[in-house]
């Protein structure tokens, strides 16, 4: 057997990419602000352009307190503007119960919630410990579950936190292991400041693989240090088939100073595509809104790809 075969045998025949552009991304963006009263039209004609692409999941708004996140504070007039495809999940962040109600209340077909593994980040973050957060997601999923709407997990600091350093990977898997107990279809492991590289995040997936199956594994890179597309491939061939990415690369924590954007989806289905592994998006078309979206917000794209593309003869 050739390298390039057992290269070839090591990859997934296809993943699934979960844009998280239209909250994750746009949340923390600047030069919506400018828009004013436009954001909310611009966010709505987006998430219906990125659904002609190919794409199964787009996060689309965020159920949290206006004065946290002013950006999200129109999530119900995006969810109930969007226009729907029934084979694309449209999900909402839900920190509290008083946020799944109003997802609930505009039919968001998929939830998140998110904890951290670090102390200092969580009690930055949602002003509560590990444990407080953990205790609080367990009436939101069990009425998510009522309801019939999956539940999906965002773990930020799985490598770094920009307060505490080195998270031990034996804390990155016991704390998925519970979100997974509690009754999250998946947890998204996040990279939240960008400064994994392969090897620390194969021994940080290798440790949480051996609590939770790969299938129940996305991740969540940032670029900060340029490592993401690498971090992915790695992901990959150990199994992992959701890939968190966000058009443009788009986004960013405000409560991880220096941390960058998402690695931006064009790079990553480019990636893809030089892999034989489907995507199932259409990387002209999805580029095209890309390029839309940026000269709306009078910014540059982050995406090497888009950049790339916008360039050609």
């Amino acid at each position: 057997m050739t390298l390039t075969n057992k290269l070839q045998l090591s990859l997934p025949d296809a993943i699934t990419v979960f844009e998280v552009g239209p909250r994750d991304g746009l949340q923390n963006e600047p030069h919506l602000s400018i828009l004013g009263d436009k954001a909310t039209a611009l966010k709505i004609a987006l998430i219906n352009e990125l659904s002609q692409t190919g794409l199964t999941h787009i996060e689309s708004g965020a159920f949290v307190s206006p004065k946290m996140i002013p950006t999200m504070a129109d999530s119900d007039i995006v969810f109930s503007h969007i226009q729907r495809h029934p084979n694309i999940f449209y999900s909402a962040l839900t920190p509290n119960l008083q946020g799944l109600e109003a997802a609930i209340n505009v039919n968001a077909n998929e939830v998140a919630i998110f904890t951290s593994c670090s102390e200092t980040f969580t009690q930055n973050n949602i002003h509560a410990s590990i444990a407080e957060s953990l205790k609080r997601f367990e009436s939101v999923i069990a009425i998510a579950h009522q309801h019939l709407i999956p539940v999906r997990a965002y773990l930020s600091c799985v490598i770094d936190c920009p307060y505490e350093g080195k998270t031990p990977p034996q804390q990155v898997a016991e704390i998925a292991k519970t979100l997974i107990d509690m009754g999250c279809y998946q947890v998204s492991l996040g990279d939240t400041i960008g400064t994994g590289t392969p090897l620390r995040v194969a021994t940080m997936l290798e440790c949480v693989n051996q609590h939770i199956q790969s299938k129940a594994i996305a991740v969540h890179f940032h670029d900060s240090y340029g490592q993401a597309l690498a971090n992915i491939y790695q992901a990959m061939q150990m199994g992992i088939t959701t890939i968190d990415s966000s058009i443009a690369g788009l986004g960013g924590c405000p409560y991880a100073p220096g941390a960058s954007g998402n690695v931006a989806t064009e790079d990553v289905i480019y990636l893809c595509q030089g892999l034989n592994i489907k995507t199932g998006i259409d990387l002209e078309k999805f580029t095209l809104v890309s390029q839309t979206l940026c000269q709306q917000l009078g910014i540059r794209p982050q995406s090497r790809v888009a950049l790339a593309m916008a360039h050609r003869p």
